[in-house]
């Protein structure tokens, strides 16, 4: 008995290891060509598994796009992880946060995947309900977390985190983001004024009397 019980284990690694080799497939696919034009078939041939084993391990194409989603996203969450904040001032950090933020929204990759899923959306919501959901929620979510705790420890005075956090990424972003869309590259010195500029406002309203 003993000596089947560990021969199970070596199998836990394994299950995760595909797992990974999924949703890093999935990733490349909807990334690169859109939530419509990717198969379960073609995820399955580029992570070398079957499609039973994705089905398995995520149900249907639907909760594999929010896993896929969700692994990018974590790169930006990863920012404001408490115990990986870089130390420094409440300024310094939030304009930490705020450069971040805007170099993840700016790369090439995502900006296209963007403009898929809005493309996709207009003949199935549920698709841009499930990136909302997968992504920029929890990254607001994640946000918050980190002024709520600002605000705990006296550095910020914030009653509603979830709102200021969409302040700070509204004005962090600026018409850059819009910018981006259609095709303009905004200048690093012209981020680097955006996001100073945002921080300068975000302190103005929050920072304690």
């Amino acid at each position: 008995m003993e000596k089947a019980l560990k021969k199970k284990k070596p199998g836990r690694p394994t299950d995760q290891v595909k797992r990974s080799a999924i949703i890093d497939a999935a990733s490349r696919r909807f990334f690169e060509e859109g939530f419509a034009s990717t198969s379960i078939e073609q995820v399955a041939a580029d992570a070398s598994v079957s499609k039973v084993t994705i089905y398995n391990h995520f149900g249907d194409k639907r909760a594999l796009f929010a896993a896929a989603v969700e692994q990018e996203c974590e790169k930006m969450r990863g920012y404001f992880n408490l115990s990986e904040m870089p130390e420094g001032s409440i300024r310094e950090r939030l304009n930490v946060i705020g450069e971040a933020m805007f170099a993840f929204l700016s790369r090439p990759e995502m900006v296209q995947f963007e403009r898929r899923i809005a493309a996709e959306t207009e003949h199935e919501p549920a698709i841009g309900h499930a990136f909302l959901q997968a992504g920029p929620w929890r990254m607001k979510a994640a946000f918050a977390e980190f002024l709520a705790h600002a605000s705990a420890k006296g550095e910020l005075n914030i009653p509603d985190p979830l709102l200021a956090a969409e302040q700070f990424v509204s004005m962090a972003k600026g018409m850059g983001d819009l910018e981006r869309r259609f095709g303009a590259t905004p200048t690093e010195e012209e981020n680097e004024r955006r996001i100073a500029g945002a921080v300068d406002v975000f302190l103005a309203a929050y920072a304690p009397r």
